[in-house]
């Protein structure tokens, strides 16, 4: 991809528990990525999209990048992973 391009993600998250999860936080390493999730409680066996934007102004060649879902899942967090090259010119 081009730098200065602006690249959208969307990542499902289903739950496979009993209970309601709710998402508290999404972490990331680099200012160059949002996030962007429900504040709802996502009930059991339902689906919601969280959204990863990545911004490629500041940055340029092989880019890996993580974003860390933060929850009440009993299994813990959540790594969502992205890859991409950015050219430079």
């Amino acid at each position: 991809m081009q730098r200065g391009t602006l690249v959208k993600n969307e990542f499902e998250i289903t739950n496979t528990g009993n209970a309601p999860l709710l998402i508290n936080e999404a972490e990331v390493s680099c200012s160059c990525t949002t996030v962007d999730f429900t504040k709802q409680p996502i009930l059991p066996n339902q689906t919601a999209t969280v959204n990863v934007n990545f911004n490629t102004t500041s940055v340029y060649g092989r880019q890996d990048r993580v974003v860390i879902i933060h929850s009440n899942a009993k299994n813990g967090d959540v790594k969502l992973r992205y890859k991409g090259i950015v050219s430079n010119k």
